[in-house]
């Protein structure tokens, strides 16, 4: 009951319909985020795609400038060098077999899995486990690299996964709610940019057409989208 007053509490704040400019969305968004955790802002696009065609599938990584205030676990699948390079790049689990056998079993303690182009047969082998939960390491996006060292530091400083769902449908966390208004600002900006650049040549019509801020517990609030729309 205390959880519904609340949110019904923080739902009179918003202006049912009405489109806010980013700082004044911000702003809500912080102020609605009463619960006893610090809780992570989060941001959804609404795209004019349909990602069922491999011409409009959205879908990439971009670092925010202020990072998300959490830290992602790095899996690695490498030998040798590359596997002590990951190690000593501070990836959580590193490992070729072995880690193919933790995978099978459920064992999947990561949240971003890395590997060397030359691990891709074995890590193809869990492709039905990894594929469903977007973990699956892809050359195009950076995660299938020699380069391990930059790809773990990357994951490690701040950078997010974007990927559009089945409606076209686009969102991630961009901070927590203890953040500086101004912080948040930043990496809405970064992400909305981002996504932007990435507009697939299957695209037609108008690309951006919803957003909006939300908080993990607090209702959505819409975002005027005329200063983004390109």
């Amino acid at each position: 009951m205390a959880k519904n007053k609340r949110f019904a509490a923080a739902q009179a704040k918003v202006t049912h319909g009405q489109a806010y400019g980013l700082d004044q969305a911000i702003a809500l968004v912080k102020s609605n985020a009463t619960a006893k955790f610090d809780e992570t802002v989060e941001i959804s696009l609404n795209l004019g795609i349909d990602p069922r065609h491999a011409d409009q599938m959205v879908r990439g990584f971009v670092s925010l400038p202020n990072g998300t205030g959490k830290t992602l676990r790095v899996g690695v699948f490498a030998r040798g060098a590359k596997a002590e390079e990951a190690q000593a790049a501070g990836a959580d689990v590193v490992g070729a077999e072995d880690l193919m056998e933790k995978v099978q079993a459920g064992e999947i303690n990561f949240d971003r899995c890395i590997a060397t182009p030359d691990m891709m047969a074995l890590v193809g082998r869990l492709g039905k486990i990894l594929g469903p939960r977007g973990l699956m390491p892809n050359p195009k996006l950076g995660t299938v690299t020699m380069d391990v060292k930059g790809a773990i530091e990357a994951a490690k400083s701040g950078q997010v996964e974007y990927r559009a769902e089945k409606a076209g449908i686009v969102h991630a966390g961009i901070g927590k709610a203890s953040f500086d208004a101004a912080k948040l600002e930043e990496n809405a900006r970064a992400f909305i940019d981002a996504v932007q650049k990435a507009r697939p040549s299957g695209a037609k019509g108008t690309y951006l057409k919803k957003a909006a801020l939300s908080s993990t517990m607090g209702p959505g609030v819409q975002l005027d989208i005329s200063a983004f729309a390109g």
